[in-house]
């Protein structure tokens, strides 16, 4: 036998476009980390300025000028109005202008990511020095000491994404990478329905009362993490119920490739590059990510849209995953269909 058919016999067709398939895998994770982390900057960061009112479009407008357009400025009537934006996270911080004397007051909320509200500091110090003036901050919505760098939301909904499309995977390819029937795919489901409630409530007690990382509501945690665990799951039986085992990569590609990076975790979204901030909100990482932190530092407000993505998600993986194994099932029936009615036409010419 020659070498080439040693190679032929060694790596079959469908293997070789499997490794190619994940050598793009692996070239996509590293365009999509390093192009969306490597050089992080605060871009129309939504940014409330409090002042007497002669100075208060003057300010705006010199914000709003500033180079590389790192805010984007509007007026707030009061001080108690830029706090109530800033937790209903309408706002990432404000400036309150001091009438009298020559010291402001910076808000900002480093539960939103401490990365953030650091650079807000920086640029307004700069700013505030060119106009012989000082800044004080405040911060309105403080992250937990044991949550450096507000990560550990980020970090809790990666865990809680990762065992839903490994649990996914396994249910799928334990028995073949398609669902052979309706009965089979409702069970799948059921069982990652179980997994999903299971690992929310694990999660929540570790970031919660083992380690003390995250404050906020354990049950609104826990009913998160069995969201964000069941809409990446039934969205990986999805995928392999239509594609096979492809749909494996298609998972990864999806939460891990695209989703992770544009999170929010590492950096919030107004210093990601503009096509991760555009699709960080609509994938299962950066929706979780962004309700796991407004419910532990923002009295669980504005989560509506990002609980609607999950909930999208976690319904179309679940109506896809039962329609397609119906019509696995029904041809299936065609093909016994067929040949049943071959073997009855065999026998008649017999």
């Amino acid at each position: 036998m020659t070498f080439v058919d040693e190679v032929k016999n060694a790596v079959t067709p469908r293997a070789a476009l499997l490794v190619i398939g994940v050598l793009g895998l692996q070239l996509l994770f590293i365009a999509s980390y390093v192009g969306a982390l490597h050089k992080p900057k605060p871009t129309d960061v939504a940014f409330g300025v409090v002042a007497p009112r002669q100075l208060s479009q003057q300010l705006v407008d010199r914000l709003d000028g500033l180079p590389g357009g790192p805010l984007d400025p509007r007026t707030v009537s009061s001080a108690a109005e830029a706090r109530e934006q800033i937790m209903n996270r309408d706002i990432d911080g404000a400036l309150i202008v001091s009438p009298e004397g020559r010291t402001d007051t910076l808000l900002v909320a480093s539960g939103g990511g401490t990365v953030l509200s650091g650079a807000l500091e920086r640029i307004l110090t700069q700013v505030e020095a060119s106009q012989q003036r000082t800044v004080r901050t405040v911060d309105v919505a403080p992250a937990s000491p044991e949550d450096f760098d507000g990560l550990s939301s980020f970090y809790l909904v990666v865990g809680w994404c990762v065992g839903g499309y490994l649990c996914a995977s396994i249910l799928a390819i334990s028995a073949g990478s398609k669902p052979a029937n309706q009965q089979r795919a409702v069970i799948r489901t059921a069982v990652m329905a179980l997994y999903a409630i299971a690992g929310g409530i694990g999660g929540a007690i570790i970031i919660g009362p083992i380690l003390g990382a995250l404050p906020g509501s354990f049950w609104g945690l826990s009913g998160l993490g069995a969201l964000v665990v069941f809409a990446v799951g039934t969205t990986t039986l999805a995928l392999q119920a239509l594609t096979g085992i492809v749909g494996i990569g298609l998972a990864v590609l999806i939460v891990v490739i695209a989703g992770n990076p544009s999170a929010g975790g590492a950096f919030p979204l107004p210093m990601l590059p503009d096509f991760w901030r555009a699709i960080g909100p609509a994938l299962p990482p950066g929706a979780g990510t962004w309700t796991a932190r407004s419910i532990a530092y923002f009295r669980g407000n504005a989560v509506t849209g990002p609980l609607l993505v999950l909930s999208a998600w976690a319904v179309v993986g679940t109506a896809l995953t039962l329609l397609l194994s119906r019509r696995h099932r029904s041809g299936r029936d065609d093909d016994h269909g067929t040949e049943t009615a071959r073997a009855a036409g065999g026998s008649t010419a017999a």
